[in-house]
């Protein structure tokens, strides 16, 4: 018997157009080297098995290759393809960054980069896994990758890309390698069972590209899996039995038993699943894959969007159309709640369980009628005489007022807004006081005497309950513009005058305005330095603690030692 080679490693590409999947990344690279605009380091990153490394061999081999294709693909018969096919080149160098990756390694690299190759015109050397390397190893790197030899080019392979130091990157010209379409694989994986003369379903080879994930390699793997379990004829039940793969027959007949409100029956089959080795977490990711799957083939446009067989995929047609989108959309609203509090969950069980429930009473549960409230039954009225005259008529009932649209209260309970706080102190000051129920009338300011205004001032100051305020209000004579409608009141301080601005305005003068029966406008400003305020004592805080501290030498000291602010 002879030695047997994986398919990963037997129909690994040896040319461009062998790539799958990665058509651009090939046609960039023949342009280079047809145009000789070839850079001294690459970087190929992406996820596992797209062909990364193969094609950086495919890569090396063209650029020192004697006779070229005429579509710039390795002869595979001069000295330099055969030597790389035979693992005896001098030219091309591969390199496992996981398993060297200290600064000794690099500098082994280094080392040898010095020699130029001995056949061909290149010496390309492939580091696979590079993101593997230590800090220091890459910082050792660096003066090399940047100006080496102009016979050495680098090619770095990589699925981590993040990884890498950005002083790195931007000495290589980068190339992201896609996923592969499942399409893509199952057309390959078709031609190698016919190489192999292996028979195989369609419905097989999707499952398996589908289980690969978008790597080719992986796909190889599985592929010699299940050839090795059916022998030259893969159906899809084996394929499914021996991948472990939970059959879309399930999720169809799940989805049956939840259109019928049957949660009984679908309880019975989630147990028959976990009777046969699947996790529940499994499962319920299924199910949410399988309703995104029934959501996309209601659209014709986004039926694209679905990579599986065509016998599968007219399945899911057939069963679009029995689903309406609300039971899909609640549906999948269920389970991908599931799947989340699924790690978090005590009893994981009892969670799909209850999720399969809630599904099956999408359709099945009606809105209850509201309960009728129960009338009592009326008191009996013993008989009273009344004489025989008509019953006065009763006055209509008054319409209850107009509530204004931004006191209406809501179910949710709002913050205060300050706006709105200030705009209704301001409509209370301006709006005419009422006696004994009837508006009283408001006076023009220009109509206000002296004694009218002291009046009304000594009524406004009695209704201040401030005892500081009341005093500094009460420390000058205020000062009344008829003209203008103003009254203009001095204190001592700036910082009293801000204070009283900041936060007691609004209020006092809607108390003055109701003093007055009349919109006088009340000013706080400072009183002028050539004249003396009746009352030289403090006021703010800041001002009795600056007090405190002149006149007193303990706190002065005190403050100065322990290097306090007087606040």
């Amino acid at each position: 018997m002879g030695q047997f080679i994986v398919s990963a490693r037997k129909y690994r590409p040896a040319t461009f157009d062998k790539l799958i999947g990665q058509e651009n990344i090939a046609r960039t690279l023949k342009n280079s080297i047809q145009s000789g605009q070839l850079a001294h380091a690459y970087l190929f990153c992406g996820p596992r098995g797209v062909g990364k490394t193969s094609c950086a061999r495919i890569f090396a081999k063209t650029i020192n290759c004697s006779n070229p294709g005429p579509d710039l693909e390795p002869c595979g018969e001069c000295e330099s393809c055969r030597s790389f096919s035979e693992g005896r080149s001098y030219c091309i160098h591969e390199l496992d960054a996981a398993s060297n990756n200290s600064v000794d390694d690099i500098r082994n690299l280094t080392d040898q980069v010095r020699i130029p190759p001995q056949i061909g015109r290149y010496s390309v050397y492939i580091i696979d896994e590079v993101h593997m390397l230590s800090q220091a190893a890459f910082n050792a790197f660096l003066k090399t990758l940047e100006e080496p030899p102009e016979y050495a080019i680098f090619i770095l392979a990589t699925t981590e890309k993040h990884k890498i130091l950005p002083t790195i990157l931007s000495r290589c010209q980068t190339y992201d390698f896609s996923r592969i379409r499942v399409e893509d694989i199952v057309r390959n994986l078709k031609d190698i069972a016919a190489q192999e003369n292996v028979t195989v379903s369609d419905d097989a080879l999707h499952i398996i590209a589908q289980k690969a994930d978008g790597a080719m390699r992986d796909s190889l793997t599985l592929f010699d899996q299940t050839v090795a379990f059916c022998g030259g004829d893969i159906t899809y039940e084996k394929v499914i039995g021996i991948l472990n793969v939970l059959d879309y027959d399930y999720y169809f007949r799940l989805t049956d038993m939840l259109l019928a409100g049957d949660f009984a029956q679908a309880l019975l089959l989630f147990d028959e699943i976990l009777s046969k080795g699947f996790d529940a977490l499994h499962f319920i990711s299924g199910m949410s894959s399988h309703l995104r799957d029934l959501i996309v083939c209601r659209n014709a446009s986004s039926r694209s969007l679905m990579e599986m067989a065509p016998t599968i995929a007219a399945r899911y047609d057939e069963y679009s159309k029995r689903c309406s989108m609300e039971f899909l959309y609640k549906a999948l609203e269920i389970s991908t709640a599931a799947e989340t509090a699924y790690k978090t969950s005590g009893n994981p069980r009892l969670l799909i369980e209850f999720a399969l429930i809630k599904m099956s009473r999408i359709l099945t549960a009606a809105p209850q009628p509201a309960a009728a409230q129960p009338v009592a039954p009326a008191r009996p009225v013993a008989a009273q005489p009344v004489a025989a005259q008509p019953a006065p008529a009763k006055p209509a009932p008054a319409a209850a007022p107009a509530v204004p649209k931004s006191e209406v209260k809501t179910g949710k309970t709002t913050g205060i807004s300050i706006k709105e706080l200030m705009s209704k102190a301001t409509a209370q000051a301006a709006a005419p006081q009422t006696t004994g129920g009837a508006p009283a009338a408001e006076i023009d300011p220009k109509d206000i005497t002296e004694e009218m205004f002291a009046a009304g001032w000594e009524k406004f100051i009695a209704g201040i309950t401030r005892p500081n305020l009341k005093a500094a209000l009460s420390a000058n004579t205020p000062k009344y513009s008829a003209e203008d409608g103003t009254a203009t009141q001095f204190v001592a301080s700036v910082m009293q005058r801000d204070w009283i601005v900041d936060h007691q305005l609004l209020k006092l003068q809607g108390s003055l305005q109701s003093a007055l029966g009349s919109r006088v406008l009340l000013k706080i400003e400072v009183q002028p330095q050539d004249e003396e305020p009746k009352v030289q004592g403090p006021y703010m805080p800041t001002e009795v603690a600056q007090k405190m501290k002149e006149d007193s030498a303990n706190v002065s000291d005190f403050t100065r030692e322990f290097e306090l602010e007087v606040k």
